[in-house]
């Protein structure tokens, strides 16, 4: 994986653990020559991230939807930061910039690009591993609760393996770089859907 698209929060919680963690898996992605990609701004986790990046003298791309360039304070120190027009076009971007995708604690948003992840490597529109850092347990009940979507049946059997999800960045990295795409919806015959 030469980059991966990190997803994260522009929040600053009041637990420092979140704000060290996104700057260390900024630096440890450097150290490792992987491009970071990701949401644009300076503020909060997102902002971590980048400079743990940076500072590590590592690619870092920014992209941001012009609307909030603002809000979310766009990182001029980005070795490349692309202002789009639509969330839509922030999300394709990160798809088609990186290598694979990869999820540290946020919010609603944060939500929104993981699950976008996931339904397009269910889908067939990607390939590409889709990782979850669960550091701190902070994901234990989202992971909860797509054991129970399978269980229930509302994800195939074939697709259960798409979200990868480890609590320690080296062990995600490996399981992500040995990722194998399941068979994709789109290729799939009407029957077995």
């Amino acid at each position: 994986m030469n980059r991966i698209a990190v997803y994260c929060g522009s929040a600053t919680p009041d637990d420092p653990r979140y704000v060290t963690l996104a700057r260390d898996v900024g630096a440890a992605l450097a150290q490792r020559g992987i491009g970071v990609v990701y949401g644009g701004g300076q503020l909060g986790l997102m902002g971590a991230l980048a400079s743990g990046a940076l500072a590590a003298g590592g690619e870092v791309i920014g992209v941001i939807p012009a609307a909030l360039d603002r809000a979310e304070i766009a990182n001029p120190h980005c070795t490349r930061l692309h202002v789009v027009r639509t969330m839509h076009e922030r999300k394709q971007m990160f798809a088609d910039l990186a290598d694979g995708f990869l999820t540290l604690p946020g919010g609603v948003g944060t939500m929104d690009e993981l699950w976008e992840a996931v339904s397009w490597a269910q889908l067939g529109y990607h390939a590409k591993p889709v990782g979850l850092l669960n550091a701190f347990g902070f994901f234990d009940h989202l992971l909860a609760f797509n054991r129970h979507m399978q269980a229930t049946g509302f994800i195939r059997p074939v697709h259960c393996g798409i979200l990868l999800a480890e609590p320690d960045l080296d062990l995600l990295l490996a399981r992500m770089a040995g990722h194998v795409p399941p068979v994709p919806i789109l290729t799939m015959p009407a029957g077995d859907l």
